[in-house]
């Protein structure tokens, strides 16, 4: 039995961040910007991308740095680097949202967070806060190229808590947790909903 061949998107590289870019036939009305977590890397959400662009939305994902193409560790300027990611889709979008999983939903809420309207919605999958990421730091259990002191500062001296409740009004946040997660509890998605002021949803 014959499968098609699934849509190729445009490779490319900005700022030595790699990325594939899935365009619809038609000029879309908004895009998503595509976050993966630590250790993963972009063609795992192509899935995802794919689905984006059968929907008529562009779709955009890339390697953060310390994983897949993309060059140099990883370091406190993902967030930065997220925002860049938003800025070049916009070149093909008018609107354009994030969907972050675990690591990437860390990052896609913070970068919303530094510059508002930057993002008209985050989703964020199973995110990961400051203290799972420290300790996946300094245990070890992170296995890419990481910027290790710059990182741990970083970490020290956030809080995903205040990033979401500076979302609201001009950012909308969808957050989506498994209740059987045993790596991120569920617990810590209703935490980020309480402090999330509207437009918000948890599922």
């Amino acid at each position: 039995m014959k499968h098609p061949v699934p849509h190729r998107p445009e490779l490319g590289s900005r700022d030595g961040i790699a990325y594939g870019l899935f365009l619809p036939a038609e000029p879309p009305q908004g895009g998503v910007v595509i976050l993966h977590g630590a250790g993963s890397r972009k063609e795992s959400h192509f899935d995802f991308a794919r689905a984006a662009q059968s929907a008529g939305m562009a779709a955009l994902a890339y390697d953060a740095r310390g994983h897949g193409n993309s060059e140099g560790p990883f370091g406190p300027e993902a967030v930065t680097d997220a925002l860049a990611m938003c800025e070049l889709l916009r070149e093909h979008a008018p609107r354009v949202a994030l969907r972050g999983s675990s690591m990437g939903a860390f990052c896609a809420i913070h970068a919303a967070a530094r510059q508002p309207g930057a993002a008209t919605a985050v989703v964020a999958i199973c995110p990961a806060p400051e203290d799972f990421l420290l300790r996946g730091l300094r245990t070890g259990v992170f296995d890419f190229p990481t910027k290790e002191a710059p990182v741990e500062i970083g970490l020290e001296s956030t809080a995903l808590t205040k990033a979401v409740a500076s979302l609201s009004p001009h950012t909308a946040l969808m957050l989506l947790h498994a209740a059987g997660d045993e790596q991120i509890p569920y617990a810590i998605s209703e935490e980020l909903h309480v402090h999330a002021g509207e437009p918000k949803r948890l599922l």
